[in-house]
């Protein structure tokens, strides 16, 4: 599903493959190995926000080759690098869930500023376009320009959506979204959430709630459940996930504004720490800019300015 090039997710990372790669390129290029300089590639993984304890382990890949003598030039250590990424990035089921008997429903979850309703016309459009038809549910009542955000999107796309009044109880908005989508018939309900920040126990609350409200109305509801990070804030995405994975059933994440950094490395680190794999990612301001997460297309463009290695 989704579109997918290597040039839109080579632009969409070109921040992070800057820093990593091109941070790589002047430690390593023409360069025997030795200690000091394998100390900097993992000082370089760990600025891109992949992790202090995944930078070491995957560098001390490259220590114990440069130790046994099978890695003695900075393409060794390359290669390396980018089999033990994929490794760890790889093995999940990166596909959104799909149901063959009523509506599909896909619940997004985030924090304010994450891009979180952005992300929900991204999806909307590209589920569109695979020829589904889509019914949208305003679930953000408590921010009147989440809605009024939504609802543009959903005109821009020509899709309808289901809102309340403002600050109505959002799980009686997604209730009625529900009911129109079974009556609609349609295949797929996207449910837009509060942007509630990790640390407010009531709204977590209303999020098990709307969660309870689907589950009663459409058999496994939600089949998706996906979490909207912004790539740029680094650690704290991390603490956010974990909260919301506690509360909200996380099955997936979209990666937001990972063209808007150098710390894209969170992609290993989220899969590491949370056993969630990244499943979209957002490469980009339009509607088309959002793209499946696929492990070797990322590794391969983190590193593609390092291919050029000289023995």
């Amino acid at each position: 599903m989704f579109r997918s090039a290597l040039d839109a997710l080579r632009r969409g990372i070109s921040k992070t493959a800057a820093a990593v790669g091109g941070g790589l390129r002047g430690v390593l290029k023409g360069k025997d190995l030795d200690e000091d300089l394998i100390d900097r590639i993992e000082s370089t993984l760990v600025a891109s926000d992949m992790g202090v304890r995944i930078a070491r382990e995957v560098v001390d890949e490259v220590r114990r080759a440069f130790r046994g003598g099978t890695a003695k030039r900075g393409s060794d250590a390359v290669g390396i690098l980018k089999e033990r990424l994929k490794d760890r990035l790889r093995g999940s089921d990166l596909s959104l869930a799909k149901v063959s008997a009523g509506p599909t429903v896909i619940l997004v979850v985030g924090v304010n500023g994450s891009g979180k309703t952005t992300s929900v016309a991204k999806i909307a459009k590209a589920l569109k376009d695979e020829g589904r038809s889509v019914l949208l549910a305003a679930g953000d009542t408590f921010r009147a320009g989440a809605v009024a955000q939504l609802e543009v999107w959903a005109k821009r796309l020509d899709i309808d959506v289901v809102r309340g009044s403002t600050n109505a109880d959002p799980a009686s908005v997604v209730f009625d979204a529900a009911e129109a989508a079974i009556a609609r018939k349609a295949d797929v309900l996207l449910v837009d959430t509060a942007g509630r920040l990790h640390n407010q126990e009531g709204l977590m609350r209303q999020l098990v709630k709307i969660r309870n409200v689907l589950a009663k109305k459409i058999p496994g509801a939600p089949h998706e459940t996906l979490l909207v990070l912004d790539a740029t804030t680094g650690q704290s995405a991390i603490a956010q996930a974990k909260a919301f994975g506690e509360a909200a059933g996380v099955t997936g994440v979209f990666l937001s504004k990972l063209d808007g950094t150098a710390r894209g490395g969170s992609v290993v680190q989220i899969r590491e720490e949370l056993g969630v794999p990244v499943k979209l990612v957002g490469v980009g301001e339009t509607p088309d800019d959002v793209e499946p997460f696929d492990a070797d297309r990322f590794v391969e463009a983190l590193f593609e300015s390092l291919d050029d290695l000289k023995e």
